[in-house]
């Protein structure tokens, strides 16, 4: 924990001091949370209560160069107003933002009552029911936005949602798989070019905390008003990723993506769902690829055998497109059947 007293920056205790979330000469201990890789957080501590600082970094803490705008904050504060206007529950109370400094400040959370999702999927049970509550609240969130024209005005931010999604996660990987590029340019450019309804962009378990009142949904630094299949096909990738470290939990793992996926499109009334679950279906094996040739990996594959694993299964899937997401996840099934190798 840092020195009582001193943020990182004067300037954010200004910032706090500015909007009454602190008094001048009051004290504050801050101290850095960890998980992230494109800002700072931290937690502020005041007499008798707690609240959340974020600040959007320019250069992303990840082994590859990957530089985006500083700007998103602002459209994460204002994705969290519009969330908070639906589903007051399920995100942090937004509190007070300066788009000059590209911070916010935000209610904090206890860990104690507030566990995250992906460390709940990586060392304890899985439960299904969870996974059905994010299907519903992403679907919900997705179904109060669809089709708006104000939001698509306020959240026209694509050159956003390219520098931190498409380009690092899709683009990224055609100089691995030349024979995938031109694919992944297709992919991409699809994706770039629907405007139906307000995306989230980072739909992960590591930014979903499991509260007493549900899950709360965390992060939205990628808020972009485009292609919802995307925050569909983000979130269902984890659980498959996840298969690979838990195998005993492959099951409840799968049947979480199915429930998951019920959950969402029973919330999906602005659209048919053949379209939005093909354009899902079509994301879904890209994105895997993405976990381990992108810009961003996940952590927890570092046995080459298991990446060659992903490999192996979305290749094919990028090559000859599912219609069905339940298609993807028996794909998935039966290679980890085939090929996961005996530890």
């Amino acid at each position: 924990m840092m020195n009582e007293h001193h943020s990182p920056d004067p300037r954010l205790d200004a910032f706090l001091i500015e909007h009454r979330l602190a008094a001048p000469n009051e004290p504050m201990s801050w101290q850095a949370l960890t998980g992230g890789v494109s800002s700072d957080i931290w937690r502020v501590d005041l007499p008798g209560r707690s609240l959340c600082v974020k600040r959007a970094l320019s250069t992303l803490k990840v082994s590859a160069r990957w530089e985006a705008p500083v700007s998103r904050n602002a459209y994460e504060w204002a994705w969290m107003q519009f969330a908070a206007q639906h589903r007051p529950e399920n995100v942090p109370t937004p509190l007070a933002h300066d788009p000059r400094l590209g911070v916010f400040a935000m209610s904090f959370l206890a860990p104690a009552d507030h566990p995250v999702w992906k460390q709940q999927l990586m060392t304890g049970p899985v439960e299904i029911g969870t996974a059905r509550a994010v299907g519903h609240l992403i679907g919900s969130l997705h179904a109060a936005s669809a089709d708006s024209s104000e939001l698509a005005q306020a959240f026209d931010t694509g050159e956003n949602f390219n520098a931190l999604r498409l380009d690092p996660y899709l683009m990224a990987m055609s100089a691995r798989h030349p024979a995938l590029a031109s694919r992944l340019h297709t992919l991409a450019q699809r994706t770039a070019s629907v405007r139906t309804a307000l995306v989230h962009g980072d739909v992960s378990p590591k930014n979903i905390l499991i509260g007493p009142k549900g899950p709360v949904l965390l992060d939205a630094e990628c808020a972009w008003f485009g292609d919802p299949a995307f925050d569909l096909a983000f979130c269902l990738n984890h659980l498959l990723l996840k298969c690979l470290v838990r195998p005993d939990h492959a099951d409840a793992l799968i049947m979480s993506f199915k429930a998951l996926t019920e959950a969402y499109f029973d919330e999906a009334d602005w659209e048919l769902r053949a379209s939005l679950e093909a354009r899902a279906a079509a994301l879904l094996p890209a994105l895997l690829l993405a976990r381990v040739d992108g810009k961003s990996p996940v952590e927890y594959l570092t046995d080459e055998r298991l990446r060659d694993h992903v490999r192996w299964i979305a290749v094919p899937l990028l090559h000859e497109p599912a219609e069905h997401l339940y298609q993807i996840a028996a794909a998935w099934i039966e290679g980890i059947a085939q090929h996961t190798p005996q530890r």
